[in-house]
This record gives structure tokens, sequence and C-alpha cells, in this order.
């Protein structure tokens, strides 16, 4: 494995982490709505050696740039779009929560770009219903009133199961506090309210694996069951002993998923 190394594109507006061979198959990683690229640290340690793995942290967020104004969640997408270009046009894309909207959504609008989806712990949107928007709608005031540290001390404790280490609970908490503010917290937040991705699902005809803790009390396993079943290829797993952040929380069964996933889809050496 290659040592992960940051980077940005030439306008500085998007800061990445990557680490394995740059002439690999490409998975980029989406991180969630309180969250970075911090949060793909075992992905980056496990699954270099066979894909080269970039994890951003989405505009607005840890290192990138402000926006100078709210992107929606299509501005996402392109941009995650750009990055795809960027590194030779392809790339498998991994999206946790919010994240996952993103891929999904990416998708979608720029098809010839996914080789393939991983999904895991998401939705298809907080506009599925008004009491899910406006809670979403909500949590932006909640970071403006209490700031990042408090607000990251009162949230971060529920994205992972009740059994989770404490030393995971404290690494959750410091990546949400050193990676959320405003305005960029409130433009996810407003892009993700507005987000319905139901009618989208079905049109999405890259290979998905759709993964979700056991314990996600955040976006729930009837959600991601409900995506995988919307897709039109899609493989769903439950991940036992996770909650919202299965990818952090069961780093070794999460990662032996992608693994077999990008060897069924794409003949990657597992």
């Amino acid at each position: 494995m290659t040592a992960p190394v940051t980077a940005a594109p030439a306008d500085g507006t998007v800061h990445t982490v990557e680490a394995g061979d740059p002439d690999a198959p490409l998975l980029l990683c989406l991180h969630g709505i309180g969250s970075s690229s911090a949060a793909f640290a075992p992905q980056l340690a496990a699954l270099s050696d066979r894909v080269r793995v970039v994890a951003w942290d989405a505009p607005g967020y840890a290192a990138s740039a402000d926006p100078d104004r709210a992107p929606g969640l299509d501005g996402y997408a392109d941009t995650a779009a750009a990055l795809i270009r960027e590194r030779g046009g392809r790339a498998h894309v991994l999206g946790v929560s919010w994240g996952g909207v993103i891929a999904l959504r990416l998708a979608a609008r720029h098809p010839g770009l996914a080789d393939s989806l991983i999904v895991a712990d998401s939705s298809r949107g907080s506009g599925t219903h008004p009491d899910k928007a406006e809670a979403m709608r909500g949590r932006s005031a909640q970071l403006a009133a209490e700031g990042p540290d408090a607000f990251a001390a009162a949230r971060g404790p529920r994205l992972v199961s009740r059994d989770a280490p404490a030393a995971l609970v404290e690494r959750v908490v410091a990546t949400m506090a050193a990676s959320v503010r405003t305005p960029g917290y409130e433009y996810a937040a407003e892009a993700m309210a507005e987000a319905d991705l139901t009618d989208d699902l079905p049109t999405i005809t890259a290979p998905a694996l759709v993964l979700c803790g056991e314990e996600d009390t955040v976006t729930g396993t009837e959600e991601s069951q409900a995506i995988a079943g919307a897709l039109t290829r899609s493989v769903y797993v439950t991940l036992s002993g996770a909650g919202h952040l299965s990818n952090q929380e069961r780093p070794e069964a999460f990662n032996a998923w992608v693994r077999a996933h990008l060897h069924v889809a794409a003949r990657i050496p597992a």
C-alpha cells in the first residue's frame, strides 16, 4: 500500500486524500453529511493495494473551500463527476449516507462515469417526506446555534452502535467537529431536504452493492433495502454489529464485501 497523500484540483476548491497506484481502477469515496475524507481511513489503508482510493472533503467541508452558493444535489454530483474526469473518466463510487445520495445522483446524471456503486447506510433523500425534510433543515440551525464542538458531541454518538468502542465514538465526534461549518453544512442539509431519488433509482444501470449496519437508527435497514430493491442490478448486505457508520465500525467486513463486489463487477482481484 502507498501512503495516503493529500491533493486538490487546479482550482483549489476540493481537497482529497488518495492512496494506491494512480494507474489502478479508481474508487471515489464520498462521506456523510457530518464527516470528511477522514471517515475513509479504513478504506484508504485496506483497499489501496487493488484500487486507487480517492476520498474527498465535500465542498464546504474540512479542507475544501466554501462554495460561492448552494450547489444543490446536482452541484455536488457534478463536482464529484469532475474529480472522476480529472482522474481518467471512470470510477467505482462509494458513498456513505449523504455521500450515497450524491453517488446515486451522479450515476443517474452521469451514467458513463460510474462503473459500479457501493452505497452504505444511505437513503433516497430527506425529500421523500415533509417531516424528514424539516428535520434535516433543522440540523443546520442547530449547528449555527451550538457550534461544531457541541453539535458533534451531541450527534456523533448516535451514528454508531450502542456497543461501539469509546475510541471510535471519540474519533467520530472529533472528525465531525473538525469537518462541519456554515455555510457548507447548511448547503448540504438543504440539498438533502430537497432530494427524492425515488424516480432516479430504476434508471441506474451500474451494478450496485448496498450495505447497511444492522443497528443503523439514522437511515435504517428498510431504507437501504428500498434502495436496493429499486435499482436495476444490486446486492444488499446487512452488517451485524454496526450502526450508521458501518465502514468505520465494521471495517474488515465492510472492506471484504467491497473487494468481493469489485471482483464481480470489474474482475479486480480480491
